[in-house]
């Protein structure tokens, strides 16, 4: 029998709410761990060349970059238990440099992995129940949620539930293994988006009707990169039931149209775009041809999913005043949101701190987070879509404590949604594709606006750093974005304002030519200055925006040229 197949299932904290594999889950990676070994140690001889061996590694999460491999692995919806946090530093610490790199799609990604280490790392990574699969190549990749499901008091419905059907869907769906071109879904349960839904190949709102009843607001088409645009809005209403059968439909339709002859137009915002409303006749129309009850979503297939994410044992508490103290309060302002549950909150450790690299967490800190967890949020922790992590359930009389823990490994930097709180790609010093450095801009935007102070004046304020065209740090959603390019062999970098990812979701303007790396910080000291100069009592700097408009910016930048 298979070694990993056999060895007993991982011994998870009390209460955590995972999702938990079966024997079958196991012996399937196990299996396709074995394949995959097999592969690496034919490269390894040279029986594979590397075009040969490129469409099988990236089946497996593992992309040639600059300098090394590096292995994406898969955070199904964010979510993660303490052990399988301690596991995920055990690799860290073994295998790569001492750290991790948090992503926007909610994975961890390692990037000084050595090709002969691969097949060592994915068993590690099987005896806690993850893998790599489907982290890159032209599939279905991680779905993403609310990094606050099933805590948020503004939640109507947990969307991990829906995210874990999609995922037993998606994962080698025969039909959709080789798609036109990658394919990403976000899906939130709050009428608060907090997933980017609009900026999704699909986005998927799950909500209520006037009856209670279960459905979901569907959009198609959003996309950032090459060509950002703001999805569609497909249907207003899928029932519970159809959920799964609609979701293939728009996926048959994209996978028959999508234009595989061209990689910057294979996306399916290009077809969504090109086709306007017909996209949306042709989807119902695949939808009415196919049979119901194959694609039915059984209520007790949903039940049984739900149960893996029930609440935890809630004590029955009162929720209390916090301890008076300032340093304290600083961090909680920012730092500590409202729990549904009375007497709870949840926390969002920042994983951006002064002069750091966004997303980024050493293996002792992904250790005192996993220990943190277990003591005070039942085991569990969740991935962030900005690149920070999040403690869910902490009863408010242990937040004190929290934070003092957070503070001795460095994690307790009280930026949450402010001006430092950098989403930022890893540019040009990891990545093959990348035109420009991500990593080093954003650490001197924070420098420069480290007094904490200033950041509480400016308060709500996204910097979202790309160093390519690609968009990994999601640059055209931010309120100020930058995207590195390459002139004649120079880093520059463009600069544009009003994005945003939320319900009002919009891809900013560019504000005019480029500005150089020595400059770049200099220009987001003018654009922040400008918004203080104008900004209404209480205005966050997108409501100053869109009531301003580019203008003052722009005249503000290009004064002395």
């Amino acid at each position: 029998m298979n070694v990993i197949a056999s060895r007993p299932a991982p011994q998870y904290p009390p209460h955590a709410r995972t999702y938990r594999y079966d024997e079958i889950d196991r012996e399937f990676l196990a299996e396709r761990i074995a394949e995959f070994s097999d592969q690496v140690a034919r490269r390894l001889r040279g029986e594979l060349t590397e075009d040969e061996f490129k469409p099988l590694r990236l089946m497996n999460g593992l992309y040639l970059q600059l300098h090394a491999y590096m292995l994406r692995i898969a955070i199904p919806y964010g979510l993660l238990n303490a052990t399988q946090l301690r596991q995920l530093a055990l690799i860290a610490r073994r295998w790569d440099r001492g750290f991790g790199h948090f992503t926007t799609r909610q994975n961890i990604q390692f990037n000084w992995t050595k090709l002969e280490d691969v097949p060592d790392i994915l068993r590690a990574l099987a005896e806690v129940d993850m893998h790599a699969i489907q982290t890159s190549g032209n599939c279905i990749r991680n779905v993403t949620t609310d990094e606050y499901a099933g805590a948020t008091p503004d939640e109507v419905v947990d969307p991990r539930v829906y995210a874990e059907i999609l995922r037993q869907w998606s994962t080698l769906h025969p039909e959709f293994t080789w798609l036109p071109r990658k394919f990403k879904i976000a899906i939130t349960g709050s009428p608060n988006d907090r997933v980017a839904a609009q900026v999704h190949d699909i986005g998927v709102l799950a909500k209520r009707n006037v009856a209670g009843a279960m459905g979901f607001e569907v959009h198609a088409g959003g996309g950032l990169g090459r060509t950002p645009l703001i999805g569609r809005k497909l249907r207003d209403w899928v029932p519970e039931d159809e959920f799964l059968g609609y979701m293939e439909a728009v996926l048959r339709v994209y996978n028959a149209l999508g234009q595989r002859d061209n990689i910057y137009k294979a996306r399916i915002k290009i077809l969504v775009r090109d086709l306007g409303d017909a996209f949306v006749e042709m989807v119902e129309r695949e939808y009415a041809t196919m049979p119901r009850d194959p694609y039915r979503l059984d209520p007790a297939i949903v039940a049984a999913i739900a149960a893996h994410f029930a609440p935890p044992p809630f004590a029955a508490l009162n929720d209390i005043a916090p301890p008076e103290d300032p340093e304290f309060a600083a961090w909680a302002s920012r730092s500590v949101r409202p729990h549904r549950q009375p007497g709870y909150a949840s926390v969002t450790i920042s994983l951006k701190p002064v002069g750091g690299i966004p997303g980024d967490a050493s293996a002792d800190q992904m250790e005192v987070v996993a220990a943190l967890a277990e003591r005070h949020s039942f085991g569990e922790i969740r991935v962030s879509h900005v690149q920070n992590l999040v403690l869910p359930h902490v009863r408010q009389d242990e937040l004190f404590a929290v934070w003092q823990g957070l503070r001795a490994a460095g994690l307790a930097t009280p930026n949450i949604g402010l001006i430092s709180d950098i989403i930022a790609c890893p540019g040009m010093d990891y990545c093959a594709l990348a035109t420009a450095r991500s990593i080093p801009v954003a650490q001197r935007i924070s420098e420069r606006f480290a007094d904490l102070d200033r950041q509480l004046d400016l308060g709500e304020c996204f910097v979202n750093i790309s160093g390519c065209i690609n968009a990994c740090g999601h640059h055209h959603v931010g309120h100020i974005g930058i995207l590195g390019v390459d002139k004649r062999g120079e880093e520059v970098y463009q600069v544009t304002l009003g994005g945003s990812a939320t319900n009002d979701a919009a891809v900013g303007e560019l504000v005019g030519p480029a500005f150089s790396y020595d400059d770049i910080v200099d220009a987001i000291e003018t654009i922040i200055r400008t918004h203080v100069a104008h900004r209404a009592l209480g205005e966050r700097f997108i409501d100053t925006y869109r009531r301003i408009g580019l203008t003052p910016f722009k005249e503000a930048l290009y004064a002395a040229a």
